[in-house]
């Protein structure tokens, strides 16, 4: 045969922002070797008829970093096209680690990304302690989808400054030395870049800031530095500004984060990018401040959500409306089963709600502080509480007004909110899932979204797939970018404020390959990787998401179902066929500069 596959008569849409148009595309030993006729015969071949086809998704913000060492197939995000994922975000991970260590970084892990301790503890594999041994030992594992990682710094501080860096103590000159050559290793062993968090919402399972939360400028510029003189690597930084500690701190963060982007010239770097009901300015002064560096030739990007960064809450959730109550509380622990049955009770309905509930956030908490915010505003947060399928037709619907909210049903039922609340947390027996818009939303609608998409720094980012997994689920935002702002918003008739499928497309494939320095991937022409999509897009669509246990020892995380996807390719091989996994495992890890 003359090819491996072809893929015939699909809506190309190239990934370069250009219009869509009718071809084949052939591929051979990984690689796409002709699009137009193609006229040779293949040993695979694909009727894409009706649907478009696009390069495979590169997402940009995953925690996959403990779920990757005994997961092959890496759902949710391979559901969702994407066929490159970057790990190490937030400053959080699992390498460099010395073996004394590892419970340390599982607790870490554990309150930062809510991802189940005795999972990791289970699953993670530990056959590594430099972040070298680290990459070769993943890469040694089957996966359905290609990789990149980050150094992260929590735990190369930790790895260098031991208990003092979990105190939160200045790192010397030393220190930073030592921790830059580490990062040096990494980055020549093919890292991607290094990561660092100062998030006042990150805090350990036992309740500590994370260990690099309050790092000096000269400590992250000292690491930073790590990158000058190579062709490859980028930094990245989350930080929210918040004021929990020492009040409005916006100049004096970005300030630190400059120094860190400024230390490592002609190299790229990203921040993470929302709007915040605390502080509904911060997002566009994160705008003008990043437009200041990009005229200062500092390429500095910000990695932004299509959607509002939501919360589900329910009683298999990890936070719920309910949890504070002291009955809850001694009830937290029965099977999902038994607690139904006791709040079904009249009687417990009202000694419930009767009661003053209990702070769950501060000193030895890992709950952040956003829970105790959440449960004490309730007359508020109500207004902002969804249930995602109000048309009861299983699609889901994020972009809401205030008149679906549950404080409004309150309203029309003349309940109390938390009446509301409590029954509709009791549907479905339990299982039932209440939608809050943490972030992106302080205006009830996407107009913030869709400005901060249109700015010429975004990067789709984000999706945090393989963390959060008992509240959020947000690894479907490829899809949901092209199902709602590609079609459903503008049906909805909202300002006409909708994204071009091709840009779309762009934004996902071509946007993050050249921002991470991928040439070989991120659009569909002659010579690249094959990775690639075959989409119905006419009929693509998500459902409410739902709550398995499938991970090591029983630990729960939400999965969302999604259908049309009729085909997806890594390198050639086929990984998702008709929105099922398949058996192939193509995916490897990308090394950078290499």
């Amino acid at each position: 045969m003359q090819y491996d596959l072809k893929i015939t008569g699909g809506t190309i849409i190239d990934g370069t922002g250009s219009k869509p148009y009718t071809a084949n595309i052939a591929v051979k030993d990984g690689k796409i070797v002709e699009i137009g006729e193609c006229s040779g015969d293949a040993s695979k071949n694909i009727d894409a008829n009706g649907a478009i086809v696009t390069p495979g998704f590169v997402d940009l913000h995953t925690h996959y970093d403990g779920q990757i060492s005994w997961d092959e197939e890496l759902m949710p995000s391979v559901n969702h096209g994407v066929t490159t994922i970057v790990t190490g975000n937030c400053g959080v991970g699992f390498a460099p680690c010395r073996a004394k260590d590892h419970e340390k970084l599982i607790r870490l892990m554990e309150g930062v990304e809510d991802i189940p301790g005795s999972a990791l503890s289970e699953g993670i594999t530990w056959d590594w302690e430099s972040f070298p041994e680290y990459m070769q030992a993943i890469d040694k594992i089957p996966h359905t989808l290609d990789f990149a990682m980050m150094v992260p710094h929590d735990p190369l501080r930790v790895f260098v400054m031991g208990e003092r860096a979990i105190a939160e103590e200045m790192a010397t000159k030393d220190d930073i030395e030592k921790m830059k050559k580490l990062t040096r290793e990494a980055m020549q062993a093919g890292a991607i870049g290094f990561s660092t968090g100062r998030s006042d919402f990150h805090k350990s399972a036992d309740g500590d800031w994370t260990p690099a939360s309050e790092a000096h400028p000269d400590e992250l510029a000292g690491i930073a530095t790590a990158l000058n003189g190579l062709s490859h690597g980028v930094l990245h930084a989350v930080n929210d500004f918040n004021q929990e500690r020492d009040g409005d701190q916006f100049d004096a963060e970005f300030d630190i984060l400059e120094k860190f982007f400024r230390a490592a010239p002609g190299h790229k770097s990203s921040m993470t990018w929302m709007q915040r009901d605390l502080v509904p300015d911060h997002w566009q002064r994160i705008a003008k401040r990043t437009e200041t560096l990009q005229k200062d030739g500092v390429e500095l990007f910000l990695q932004a959500a299509p959607r509002a960064i939501g919360v589900f809450l329910g009683l298999q959730s990890t936070f719920h409306p309910l949890m504070a109550f002291p009955s809850y509380i001694a009830m937290a622990d029965l099977p999902l089963a038994e607690r139904v049955k006791k709040l079904r009770d009249p009687e417990m309905k009202k000694k419930m709600l009767a009661e003053t509930p209990v702070q769950m956030a501060g000193p030895g908490s890992s709950i952040p502080p956003m829970a105790d915010l959440l449960i004490a505003g309730m007359e508020f947060v109500a207004e902002k509480l969804f249930q995602l399928d109000p048309n009861g037709d299983g699609e889901v619907d994020y972009e809401q007004t205030q008149e679906n909210s549950i404080a409004q049903k309150a309203r029309d039922a003349g309940v109390s909110v938390w009446d509301k609340i409590y029954d509709e947390t009791l549907k479905d027996n339990g299982k039932a899932l209440i939608y809050f818009p943490a972030y992106n939303y302080t205006d009830m609608n996407y107009d913030a979204v869709y400005t901060m998409m249109n700015n010429p720094y975004f990067l789709p980012g984000l999706t945090d797939g393989g963390a959060h997994v008992g509240y959020i689920c947000d690894a479907s935002f490829p899809t949901y970018l092209l199902t709602h702002w590609t079609k459903k918003r503008e049906d909805g008739g909202r300002n006409g404020k909708t994204i071009s499928l091709p840009r779309a497309i762009q934004m996902m494939t071509a946007d993050g390959a050249d921002y991470l320095g991928f040439a070989d991937r991120g659009r569909l022409k002659v010579g690249l990787k094959a990775d690639i999509n075959v989409i119905d897009y006419d009929n693509l669509s998500l459902k409410v998401p739902f709550m398995v246990n499938d991970l090591p020892a029983g630990g729960q995380r939400l999965l969302q179902p999604v259908t049309g996807y009729k085909a997806t390719f890594v390198s050639g091989e086929q990984v998702i066929d008709n929105d099922k996994v398949t058996t192939a495992r193509p995916g490897r890890l990308v090394r950078g500069g290499h």
